[in-house]
């Protein structure tokens, strides 16, 4: 029986020591993209924010080690249970029901463990919610399905960002159902504001690389903020069931230098160029009459969208007789 049991015990630590193996594999052989998700990756999307380094610290050097120590302690204690206290090799049942150490630890450690878990929790809501001084702050709005930027500090009105078709985005290079038609664009090391909302129904406002997503709800205006340490572009999408195109409403930031965005600034908020003048009315033929002084009108112009007036033109006067 002690031989059937080391087997079982060399089998189930060849099995661990395979799946840990296959997993730091697959983890190193994958190159991890800035900005968007790669192919066989195992990990978080890289950070380029504050926020999202606080994040990945908080995941793989607090819970990671938390809960792979926990997975092992209960996979130990189950495999000893199994094969130490099963019928054949303990035929005779113990008769005691109740261990009061026992009891004890298996209560505070878990209580302990929350403890050192709500510190680092605590701490990282916390930056998450004390936000700096912005540098501007942008306004994005969620519709079905599409987003709408306002950047209010610069006086650039609402323009609209949709899906980049997947031909335009395959001649382009760039990653289809994440790339967009017109992007965000902010400066590099600069605090940006992100006031979220929505239109219609909830969608949310996420990019992974930020460390962010902020639900978009009608009538409500969410908060976030982020501040990216290097220039590039990067990539999210909503993260709220809204719709049958749910999928189809990217989110794509660039992240330019202050001279490029002074630049992009500059473009969106150029005056559009007047129209060309009317040409000037024609003389009068030789010959003709010039129109007495007050008897006509030059008639205003309609505007098409307006309604049809319902006032009726006056009926012109009678001749006189004699």
């Amino acid at each position: 029986m002690k031989s059937r049991f080391q087997g079982m015990r060399a089998l189930a630590t060849g099995i661990a020591t395979g799946a840990l193996t296959a997993f730091w594999t697959a983890s190193a052989f994958a190159a991890d993209l800035v900005g968007q998700p790669t192919d066989g990756a195992i990990g978080m999307q890289p950070g380029v924010t504050p926020l999202r380094h606080d994040a990945i610290f908080f995941h793989d050097v607090i819970l990671m080690p938390i809960i792979t120590a926990i997975m092992l302690l209960v996979l130990g204690l189950l495999l000893w249970c199994i094969f130490r206290f099963n019928k054949r090799s303990n035929p005779e049942p113990a008769k005691w029901s109740h261990n009061t150490p026992i009891e004890i630890i298996w209560t505070l450690v878990p209580v302990l463990i929350l403890v050192v878990i709500a510190v680092f929790s605590f701490r990282l809501l916390f930056e998450y919610h004390d936000m700096p001084k912005p540098y501007m702050t942008i306004k994005a709005t969620g519709y079905q399905w599409y987003w709408g930027y306002e950047y209010p500090d610069k006086k650039i009105p609402e323009f609209v960002s949709n899906i980049l078709p997947e031909d335009k985005a395959k001649a382009k290079g760039v990653p289809y159902k994440l790339a967009a038609t017109e992007p965000l664009v902010v400066p590099v090391n600069q605090v940006v504001r992100v006031l979220v909302t929505g239109a219609d129904v909830i969608h949310a406002f996420a990019v992974p690389s930020f460390g962010i997503i902020t639900d978009a709800v009608p009538g409500r205006v969410n908060e976030t903020w982020f501040k990216v340490e290097k220039v590039g572009t990067y990539y999210g999408s909503c993260r709220e069931l809204c719709g049958i195109d749910h999928a189809f409403m990217p989110i794509e930031v660039k992240v330019v230098t202050q001279p490029e965005f002074d630049a992009w600034v500059a473009s969106k908020t150029k005056p559009a160029a007047l129209p060309p003048a009317a040409p000037a009315a024609a003389a009068p033929a030789a010959g003709a009459a010039p129109a007495a002084a007050g008897s006509a009108v030059a008639p205003a112009q309609v505007n098409p969208a307006a309604p049809a007036s319902t006032t009726k033109t006056a009926a012109p006067a009678a001749a006189a007789t004699h």
